[in-house]
């Protein structure tokens, strides 16, 4: 194989590779031997068929296979012998080619552009840990003991009220009928929280032990009779017992009945529980300013083919003359997006990550508890969706990298208090919203613009994952 590389224009190169006969003649002989033994013709013996029959029965048909074949194999070696990386599917043109000839032709390829990846070792951002005072976790503790409190008997013709517990036995009935599961025995419902039926509970203020009261209340949406759904139904209470909250003691007892050793341990899992409910926020902060930092690496040139394929996913969706109009403004945010891309994905293959199958079960896993009552919904996205797998490979592989320049990077480590946090992401939050009305404002001004002077107006978009700007340019 003779690979001579011609018309060098920046990214772009055209490798005229060259297949000499001989080799050619000896893959088609390759293909004959292997189809020789599993032919079945006339007046041969099995495996005992001469080549030139085989040639005048099968000739073409070998041809065309043996060409893919000898094409696959040497584009792919003469890309890797010159270590070009492609940026997608490269252009092939054939010059020569037939039974017993040479094969010639020309790839033409457009380089991934070289990147250099030394600065993210000395990437410098804010990393965050918030100091939890003991009058944050102990003020936690005690809104969970005030949300499980302890019930004691009430004395003899006490009535109940909000935020008592009253025991019951009841039986309904819809229109006189009764139905499936009308009954039901020493049910206990804490007065206020109305999560056995709306307005079921309004209707106990004031009743006693012993007392019998006609509840009416309509049955919800998810009845499991829907025959029955949106109709009321009459309850007949017998009234077993009324119950009044007492303040629940914070002592080691408490810790233990919350699965904690004892109180202190449970101080302990509370403040780490508080400190993780800030750590994911002020983490994505400090994620973001690496990525602003990786925006200022400076790449020469990014392939066109790759903004081009980067706008059709920036402007999915829109009319076209739409995207005709804001034509600049979505090649700009793509060549940023592939930019970065680039960057992260050098990062990802000169350190060797890879997304293992167990990596993206966790995932899905992870989606699966954020989404309780929808587990199978979830599960049967990704099953028939291989492109959103693939999607969320993207995004633990993203996930990967930047958890790797954190650890390689410099941090600028900060111990805060709660309402140190607090504020740092209620200004990131305003900052970003900020950002947003100064995009839509920006918008405004183009649109009058454009009207005024018949030129294209500028319409930003939303930015996506970099990890499909990584599923672009990986070949993982």
């Amino acid at each position: 194989m003779k690979v001579t590389i011609e018309n060098k224009k920046g990214l772009n190169k055209d490798l005229k590779i060259l297949i000499d006969k001989e080799t050619m003649n000896s893959y088609m002989d390759e293909k004959y031997e292997e189809i020789k033994g599993t032919v079945n013709l006339k007046g041969f013996r099995p495996g005992k068929v001469p080549k030139e029959v085989l040639k005048r029965q099968f000739g073409k048909a070998v041809f065309g296979e043996v060409l893919d074949k000898v094409l696959k194999d040497t584009s792919t070696k003469a890309l890797e012998e010159n270590k070009i990386k492609p940026a997608g599917q490269p252009k092939l043109d054939l010059k020569t080619y037939g039974e017993d000839k040479e094969l010639e032709y020309v790839l033409s390829v457009t380089e991934l552009p070289k990147v250099d990846i030394k600065s993210l070792d000395n990437i410098k951002f804010d990393q965050y840990t918030v100091k939890i005072d003991d009058s944050e976790t102990d003020k936690r503790i005690k809104e969970i003991a005030k949300n499980q409190p302890n019930f004691k008997d009430t004395k003899p013709g006490t009535k109940a009220k909000e935020g008592d517990m009253v025991a019951l036995d009841y039986k309904a009935t819809v229109d006189g009928k009764e139905f499936k599961g009308n009954e039901g025995k020493n049910t206990q419902l804490t007065l206020g929280k109305d999560l056995f039926l709306k307005g079921f509970d309004n209707q106990l203020i004031g009743v006693k032990k012993d007392d019998e009261k006609i509840v009416e209340a309509i049955l919800p949406e998810n009845f499991p009779e829907k025959e029955l759904v949106n109709k009321k139904a009459k309850f007949n209470c017998k009234i077993l017992n009324v119950k009044q909250p007492e303040e629940v003691k914070i002592d080691d007892n408490f810790a233990k009945n919350l699965g904690a050793k004892d109180l202190k341990d449970l101080k302990s899992l509370i403040s780490r529980q508080i400190n993780d409910e800030y750590k994911n926020s002020l983490d994505q902060l400090s994620k973001s300013q690496i990525l602003k930092e990786i925006e200022k690496i400076k790449i020469e040139e990014v392939p066109e083919n790759l903004i081009q394929e980067e706008v059709k996913i920036l402007s999915q969706g829109m009319p076209e003359e739409e995207v005709k109009k804001n034509k600049e403004t979505f090649e700009e945010k793509a060549k940023t997006r592939i930019k970065t891309g680039l960057i992260l994905n050098e990062f990802g293959e000169k350190n060797q990550i890879k997304v293992s199958e167990v990596e993206i079960q966790n995932e899905v896993q992870k989606q699966l508890r954020m989404m309780p009552g929808q587990e199978k919904m979830v599960m049967d996205f990704y099953q028939k969706n291989p492109s959103a797998v693939a999607s969320l490979r993207g995004t633990v592989y993203e996930e990967k990298i930047l958890n790797l320049i954190k650890e390689k990077g410099k941090a600028n480590k900060k111990e805060i208090s709660k309402s140190e946090a607090e504020k740092i992401l209620k200004k990131a939050h305003e900052q970003n919203h900020d950002h947003d009305h100064k995009k839509k404002e920006n918008k405004k001004q183009s649109e009058v613009k454009t009207a005024k002077e018949k030129k294209p107006s500028t319409k930003t978009v939303k930015s996506k994952s970099v990890a499909k700007k990584i599923k672009k340019v990986s070949k993982k």
